[in-house]
C-alpha cells in the first residue's frame, strides 16, 4: 500500500472510502497537519496503490497497516471506517483511538437494522461497474453528496479527485462493495478497548446519522458528533471536523 506521511506530532492514520484515494482529504489534511504526523493511506487498488497485488479485504488491510505503521489515532471514512474499526478491534495495542466518519458497523438494511441502505443498491453498483465503469462511480459520488447543504460543491470536489491518481481497479471496487454489503460488526462494538468518535452527516443518504449515534452509544468510550452535511462532511465542514478530531485526540492516552 502507498502511504504518504506529512506533518509532525502524534501519529494519525487517514483512510479513504470506496473508489477514492487519500487526496480526497486535502481540505482536512491541511488543517490537521499542524497538529499531527499524518499517514495518508491509499488502499490496495486505489490511487497510488492501484497496481497493488494485495487484497482489499478490510480485515487484511487493517492487519497490514497495523504492522506497517506506528501506534496512532485511526480516522476512517465510509469503507475506510470499516478498516479502522477492524484495526481497533483486532490490533488495539497499535490504536490510540478511532474516528469513524460516516461509517457504520453495518451498512445494509436488515430486519433488525433500519439504519442502512437497501442491498439492491450494492447489487446495482456491482452490475453497473461492468456496463459503465465511470458512470457508475459518478452515480455513487452523486449519492454521497445528496442531501448536503453544499451538494453541488461537494460533488465537484469528489469528481475532481476521484480519477486524478488514475482509475481504481475493478477487482478492488468489487471487493469494496462486497465488504460494504456483508460486514456486520455491531455485536463487536462492546469489545472496543479504545475511545471512539463517530462523526455523522445529518443529511447523509448512505449512512444515516442514527447508525453512528447508535454505534457511539454501544461503544464503551464512544462519542457522537453530527454536522449538517451529506456523506462527505470533511469537504463542506473541514474546519469543524478538524476541531472535533483535535479535541478528541487531546483526550486520548499517549
Amino acid at each position: 500500500m502507498h502511504i504518504e506521511t506529512v506533518g509532525s506530532g502524534p501519529d494519525l492514520v487517514l483512510i479513504h472510502g470506496w473508489a477514492m484515494h487519500s487526496d480526497i482529504f486535502a481540505p482536512l489534511t491541511r488543517l490537521l497537519t499542524p497538529h499531527f504526523r499524518i499517514h495518508l493511506v491509499d488502499l490496495p487498488g486505489h490511487g497510488a496503490s492501484a497496481h497493488s497485488d494485495d487484497g482489499c479485504g478490510s480485515v487484511d488491510c487493517a492487519s497490514a497497516l497495523a504492522a506497517m505503521l506506528p501506534r496512532a489515532l485511526w480516522v476512517g471514512w465510509s469503507l475506510g471506517g470499516i478498516v479502522s474499526l477492524h484495526a481497533a478491534l483486532d490490533h488495539a495495542l497499535k490504536v490510540r483511538g478511532i474516528v469513524e466518519i460516516a461509517a457504520s458497523p453495518r451498512f445494509v438494511l436488515g430486519p433488525d437494522w433500519p439504519h442502512g441502505v437497501s442491498p439492491d443498491i450494492f447489487a446495482q453498483f456491482g452490475a453497473g461497474l461492468h456496463r459503465d465503469y465511470r458512470g457508475t462511480i459518478e452515480r455513487f459520488l452523486a449519492l454521497e453528496a445528496l442531501g448536503s447543504d453544499h451538494a453541488q460543491a461537494e460533488l465537484r470536489g469528489l469528481k475532481t479527485h476521484v480519477f486524478d491518481r488514475g482509475e481504481p481497479s475493478l477487482a478492488a471496487l468489487e471487493q469494496g462493495l462486497h465488504t460494504l454489503d456483508t460486514t456486520d460488526l455491531r455485536a463487536r462494538l462492546a469489545e472496543l478497548a479504545v475511545p471512539s468518535l463517530w462523526i455523522a452527516g445529518r443529511r447523509d443518504r448512505l449512512v444515516p446519522s442514527m447508525a453512528l449515534r447508535w454505534s457511539a452509544a454501544q461503544s464503551p468510550q464512544g462519542k457522537f458528533v453530527e454536522f449538517s452535511s451529506g456523506h462527505a462532511p470533511f469537504i463542506g465542514h473541514a474546519a469543524e471536523m478538524a476541531d472535533a478530531i483535535v479535541a478528541f485526540a487531546q483526550t486520548l492516552a499517549p
